[in-house]
């Protein structure tokens, strides 16, 4: 069941993104693709981020996150960001990047960028929903493709991650569902 688990939450497509935050000279990025638009006024986006990541504490502080969309092409660079900690590497020393509006990092060859301030955290299982307030952002590469998660395989590592079957609360185990 493990495997088909991987499997199935594969098929919920997603991009890939580098999240760039910062706060005053700290700075670091990192490699996700659990990442959705959530309003159309105001603009806001959310993600989901471990709060054991070195980049949390950074983001929290700073309040501002960049997301960076990546290309087809650019899975070195997602794997660059996502398989390296920021608390041993300097990720962004050797990627070309800016400063967005708010100070979070941009990388520079993305293929588009949205440019966030964090409106709120909530606690989400083993993660943290962040939602930000989208304040500027651009298309870098308007004929570019980008990189599906589906396409990277195991790059993150999740596979381990998966819970081994559904877990259904008590109220809905022997439960008939009518349409």
């Amino acid at each position: 069941m493990a495997d088909r688990m991987v499997e199935l939450f594969r098929y919920l497509s997603s991009g890939v993104y580098v999240i760039g935050v910062s706060h005053g000279d700290r700075r670091n990025a990192f490699t996700a693709s659990s990442l959705v638009h959530v309003s159309f006024n105001p603009l806001l986006v959310a993600l989901s981020i471990n709060p054991g990541h070195a980049s949390y504490p950074i983001l929290l502080s700073g309040g501002v996150f960049g997301i960076s969309v990546l290309g087809a092409e650019q899975q070195k660079l997602a794997e660059h960001f996502g398989t390296q900690s920021g608390r041993t590497v300097d990720k962004l020393s050797s990627t070309p990047w800016r400063a967005g509006r708010t100070g979070a990092p941009l990388l520079r060859d993305a293929l588009a960028y949205f440019d966030c301030q964090l409106l709120t955290d909530v606690a989400a299982g083993d993660h943290r929903l962040v939602v930000g307030r989208v304040v500027d952002g651009a298309i870098l590469i308007p004929d570019g493709q980008p990189l599906l998660y589906a396409a990277t395989g195991n790059l993150d590592e999740s596979a381990d991650l998966f819970a081994k079957e559904f877990d259904q609360p008590a109220r809905y185990r022997n439960c008939v569902h009518r349409v």
